[in-house]
């Protein structure tokens, strides 16, 4: 019988680490240094697909739809991170980007290895999200061929989501399933089969590429400013101040008193200062321009 893993690039060997056992520890950590350098280019050899994805999504997303991460083990974590970060980061309602992951949340800090086998179990498990044809769902795997996210973009595709996969081997298994499928080959890992290396670092940097990209089209950046930010600590409200005086040619004092009047939003107090209105009258402005700071502020 042959192993079906093996032809694999995730699962294949690194020449370059073969005796990393009898390796000094400066040696094994200029190896994986070197390795992770890799990961970038690998990515940027799929930005076209990733600029699909984020165009979907970002259309969707305007349309009232949401956006699903569904994944195992360390893809299942990943999901989960950038999914969770979205509220804070662009004041966007907890449902708009959400993670659906093997084992439940438990299995965040609970390896539940079984769980990835079950394709059922992903498809009933995104079910009840109660997917529409708005919606967008990225299955994530490594490998490519776990069966829990596969089993979820097979029911995405037969309620007219639309589909992504986010795989990290040519022609994943899954890839088949999804209308945008993103291959980011990364080569062999250090450790042979620790996806959590090289694999999980190129997930995460393309997951936060398609949801702040996806973001800065729904209008939640001013320029390159967080103007969404959900002032919700002392640490966040100083960054809005910041934020405010930055765009503005507020003081301090200024930035503190307007943000105060604007509920700690940004983007109205922003208005306020740039259009000197109140706070109904900068909410109108941007309600008129469908959030679009930059239009707001423009005089008529």
């Amino acid at each position: 019988m042959t192993n079906s893993l093996t032809f694999l690039t995730t699962e294949q060997r690194n020449e370059r680490t073969k005796n990393m056992d009898e390796m000094t520890t400066a040696e094994i950590l200029k190896v994986m240094n070197e390795e992770d350098h890799k990961v970038a280019e690998a990515v940027k050899q799929v930005l076209p697909a990733i600029t699909k994805a984020v165009d979907h999504i970002s259309a969707s997303l305007k349309k009232g739809g949401r956006l699903f991460y569904v994944g195992a083990g360390t893809s299942g974590r990943l999901g989960i991170l950038d999914a969770s970060e979205c509220p804070p980061t662009f004041l966007v309602d907890p449902d708009m980007v959400q993670a659906v992951m093997a084992g439940g949340g438990d299995a965040f800090t609970k390896a539940k290895e079984n769980s990835e086998d079950n394709a059922a179990q992903g498809e009933t498990d995104l079910k009840a999200k109660k997917l529409t044809s708005n919606d967008v769902v990225v299955g994530i795997t490594a490998s490519g061929r776990t069966p829990y996210p596969i089993g979820a973009l097979k029911h995405a595709h037969a309620v007219g989501a639309y589909t992504i996969s986010l795989s990290c081997n040519n022609r994943s298994e899954i890839s088949d399933y999804a209308e945008c499928p993103i291959e980011v080959v990364v080569g062999p890992e250090v450790l042979t089969g620790s996806t959590r290396l090289k694999a999980a670092t190129a997930h995460k940097m393309v997951l936060n590429m398609m949801s702040t990209t996806a973001m800065v089209k729904l209008g939640k950046v001013y320029e390159n400013l967080m103007v969404d930010v959900h002032a919700s600590n002392h640490k966040l409200r100083e960054r809005a101040k910041s934020i405010l005086m930055e765009c503005t040619s507020a003081t301090y004092e200024e930035a503190e008193d307007t943000l105060k009047k604007a509920k700690l939003q940004v983007k109205p107090a922003i208005v306020m200062l740039k259009r000197s209105v109140s706070y109904e009258q900068a909410k109108q402005m941007l309600q008129a321009n469908e959030g679009n700071l930059r239009k707001a502020t423009q005089e008529s």
